[in-house]
């Protein structure tokens, strides 16, 4: 079977949030093998931070010189490793060191799947960053899912991330052996421009500010979910990871499917009401009296997050103040780290005010990403198939 380039890179995407999605729902079990509160469980997960900054900011020039099978070999199967590994580490500084190196790879990982996704958008014309970022969703809703039902049954952590591994090591060497080194229409122009450090401008930092808004939801969401459901309403496993099953499904379906929607109404409007989504969704969670109410706010936390971090990626690469590869560089180099930014944010704020008010906090750069939306472009463009029935309809008039 033959797959074609972006399908290669999207299965990357897949199977790198199956290796970290396995960890994450298993944060509950994590936390309490290291015997740590959930502020110290914040502190040890700021390694991953750490590690990705460190990376973001210096690995551009290795990424070139391996080239993109190279390093989607390494950063794919390397990440799933070192968490399949950390079940087995004895102590919290240990693991801060793994999650230090995981990092380091998730970072070099960033780069290299989002600049060939841009190639591809390149060289066949169409977007695909949107339905790519998709398959990382769709990579969380599936371990997620098979989480809920191991944790039920009571399968160790060890062997849960064990299997994930073995997984992405079988099909990721397989989907990443066919994986082409292409080279970028103005490759000369995007080495010379690249930055070792790219900070935003002034001009860049409404888009930031989206981005980070979008960022924090979304590791309010996959972090502390399960955490969550267990310490506010005693939810069993199984009920416990419908949080996070239902947050990733939803920010799976609208990433793979609201392109045409983007094409129709403009990024601004899709932006716009994503973010309420979002909003509702945090202050269900925050406010939910009951258990089925705080999954439904889950469900729109994921639904709300989805594409507005692709959009914001779009906007920047469409800025003509500077290159396009440095300003997406920017924007990467500061959202990307709030992903992982957000656990010990969110653990020391659900430490010493409450799991609750870990969501609460969340509102305020919601908010301020929704007064920050001019910057996205309302541009309406046709929809395929409205072009094509323009097309058959001047036709017919000239025949």
């Amino acid at each position: 079977m033959r797959f074609a380039q972006h399908h290669r890179l999207n299965a990357c995407f897949f199977l790198f949030a199956v290796g970290l999605g396995a960890l994450l729902a298993r944060m509950p079990d994590l936390q309490v093998a290291l015997e740590v509160n959930k502020a110290g469980l914040g502190l040890t997960l700021i390694g991953m931070a750490l590690g990705a900054l460190t990376s973001l900011t210096l690995s551009s020039p290795l990424i070139s010189r391996f080239g993109a099978r190279k390093t989607a070999l390494v950063t794919v199967i390397g990440t799933a490793a070192i968490y399949a590994i950390i079940p087995w580490l004895p102590s919290a500084p240990i693991v801060f060191i793994a999650f230090y190196c995981a990092g380091l790879l998730a970072g070099a990982l960033e780069i290299n799947l989002n600049v060939e996704i841009g190639k591809e958008e390149a060289r066949t014309g169409r977007s695909i960053m949107n339905r790519a970022h998709g398959f990382w969703s769709l990579g969380f809703f599936v371990t997620a899912l098979f989480a809920s039902y191991v944790r039920q049954i009571g399968m160790s952590m060890h062997l849960h991330v064990g299997l994930a591994f073995c997984v992405v090591l079988i099909a990721g060497g397989w989907v990443i052996s066919g994986l082409r080194d292409t080279a970028s229409p103005h490759a000369t122009e995007l080495e010379s421009a690249q930055p070792h450090f790219a900070f935003p401008t002034i001009g860049l930092l409404p888009l930031c500010i989206i981005g980070i808004a979008a960022f924090l939801v979304e590791g309010a969401g996959i972090d502390w979910s399960a955490i969550y459901m267990r310490d506010v309403f005693a939810a069993e496993p199984f009920i416990g990871g419908l949080g996070l099953t239902l947050f990733t499904f939803f920010m799976a379906m609208v990433r793979l499917f609201v392109d045409p929607l983007v094409d129709r109404y403009g990024a601004r409007f899709v932006c716009v009401a994503l973010l309420v989504l979002s909003a509702i969704g945090l202050s269900s969670v925050w406010l939910a009296p009951h258990s089925f109410v705080a999954l439904f706010g889950f469900a729109l936390m994921g639904a709300g997050c989805s594409a507005v971090y692709p959009l914001a990626v779009s906007a920047a690469a469409r800025r003509t103040d500077r290159s396009a590869h440095i300003n997406v560089a920017a924007l990467g180099q500061v959202t990307f780290i709030v992903f992982f930014l957000a656990p010990p944010l969110l653990g020391f704020v659900a430490e010493h005010s409450g799991i609750r008010n870990a969501y609460f906090i969340c509102l305020p750069l919601v908010i301020g990403a929704l007064l920050s939306v001019k910057a996205l472009s309302n541009e309406k463009r046709p929809s395929y198939a409205s072009e094509e029935r323009s097309r058959t309809t001047a036709d017919q008039r000239c025949g």
